[in-house]
């Protein structure tokens, strides 16, 4: 935890965003795997964790705007708890290190909201993602858990993201700390990259990692040869000579800070010249978008001059053609790279993603784009300083898409489908690296994981 002022200040803000009524902001619980005493591993809400910093399960926080008042509710163990979990730290000391002086029984939730929803006060709370918590919230709020999410507070998801988006000094440096535990990830993964080692040993030794950092990976790894897939958890393949692996993989700390990088080497331990010839585009296209984040510009146009970077090294190699700046308004370069350039993290890998995307990644001036590829764009918005942001270009060759632009004659003027038939079992390529905005322009997070080409070479020897 931060210090008590740190919540202090952020529920302070809070009260001051929002006009009236109570913010309910609720903390999640354990979720059983198979059967109710094995449960996966506790997670607490990030937001709960932002403005009360407990992280222990079965806790509420409900925020008066109109008398101050703070309250945290929850329960202190039995004699039964602490036979099996060993001494516990009573609630309400727990909640003075939060900068609350006033805890009561969980059930009391009942009673208070149900006062509030008599007298036809606000209750703000934002949209549930557990079904746990729709459950709990639908009881307590008298609204089917299916129509939760349109009864939540705008007010209160927009003044959460306002705060949150902007890291504070000692938010950055445990950032920087997943960082370092996601730099080991990834550079012992190039060291393991072997032909005849299965997928799955290394993707469980840098989840191992992650674990023996003091936290446990940021999102489920994704690591594999088929790297057109751009979510691949599959882990199932022995690695071969003349295959590229790509590893997308990140740490969440003790604190719950997260990290995100992707790399992508050969198995053999030395690129093609035909595997250098892509990596190198897009190892352009990832210093050219940290070249271009800064503050005032938005993301959506450093994704699309990232795109016009991967348009203009594709037409190089003649895989492209046209005008470079014609082909990207037309999302031509979306064969090659059919996502977003990147996304907001924080305490979640996508942050606040379970407030709404539209809320986090855009704003009144900037909206999404409806058009294959950048309809993806996570984060379009114009950028702040305090921003930590991700910066993941890529090119991929994926077989199924391919065919159907070829045999429906889409963006047929921007690309040459004959010389692509070369390149279908090529797989994919992404470079990504975390990206602070800074007043001036931005920094990479942490010691650069190995990238250039030479540099993953000599690694991987």
């Amino acid at each position: 935890m931060f210090s008590p002022d740190t919540y202090i200040a952020r529920r302070q803000y809070l009260k001051q965003h929002i006009s009236n009524g109570l913010i309910l902001l609720l903390g999640n619980v354990d979720v059983p795997m198979n059967y109710a005493d094995n449960t996966y591993y506790f997670r607490q809400d990030s937001s709960f964790l932002y403005f009360f910093g407990l992280d222990f399960q079965r806790l509420a926080g409900v925020i008066d705007t109109e008398t101050d008042e703070e309250i945290i509710f929850g329960d202190n163990v039995s004699i039964e708890d602490i036979i099996w979990m060993g001494p516990q730290i009573p609630l309400a000391e727990k909640a003075l290190a939060a900068g609350i002086s006033q805890t009561q029984p969980y059930n009391n939730l009942y009673t208070i909201l149900g006062k509030a929803i008599q007298t036809g006060r606000k209750i703000h709370f934002l949209p549930p993602y557990r079904a746990e918590n729709k459950l709990l919230l639908g009881d307590l709020m008298g609204i089917s858990p299916s129509k939760l999410k349109a009864y939540s507070s705008l007010e209160l998801i927009k003044a959460v993201v306002a705060l949150r988006s902007v890291k504070e000094a000692q938010e950055i440096a445990e950032i920087k700390k997943a960082c370092a535990v996601g730099y080991q990830m990834h550079v012992t993964a190039m060291k393991m990259a072997k032909a005849g080692v299965l997928e799955q040993t290394i993707a469980g030794t840098i989840e191992g990692i992650a674990n023996a950092g003091g936290g446990m990976v940021s999102f489920p790894v994704i690591l594999s040869q088929n790297g057109e897939t751009l979510h691949n958890h599959d882990h199932s393949k022995i690695l071969q000579n003349g295959k590229l692996l790509l590893v997308d993989a990140g740490a969440e700390i003790g604190s719950h800070y997260a990290s995100d990088f992707t790399r992508t080497m050969p198995v053999s331990g030395k690129f093609t010249p035909k595997q250098r010839e892509i990596y190198e585009i897009v190892l352009a296209a990832n210093n050219r978008g940290r070249e271009l984040t800064k503050p005032g510009s938005t993301y959506l146009s450093v994704h699309l001059a990232v795109a016009e970077v991967i348009a203009s090294g594709l037409k190089d190699l003649g895989l492209m053609k046209g005008d470079v700046k014609e082909a990207v308004r037309n999302g031509a370069h979306a064969l090659f790279m059919p996502h977003g350039l990147g996304h907001m993290m924080g305490l979640d890998v996508h942050d606040m993603e379970d407030l709404g995307q539209i809320y986090v990644g855009y704003d009144d001036e900037t909206r999404p784009v409806d058009q294959f590829g950048t309809a993806y764009l996570r984060m379009g918005r114009k950028l702040q300083p305090g921003f930590v942001i991700t910066n993941e270009p890529g090119i991929y060759f994926i077989p199924a898409l391919i065919e159907k632009w070829k045999a429906e004659k889409i963006n047929n003027d921007f690309i040459n489908f004959d010389k692509l038939s070369d390149y279908l079992d090529f797989g994919g390529i992404r470079l990504e690296d975390d990206i602070l905005v800074t007043e001036t322009g931005s920094e990479i997070l942490g010691d650069r994981i190995p990238i250039t080409p030479d540099e993953i070479e000599a690694m991987m020897s």
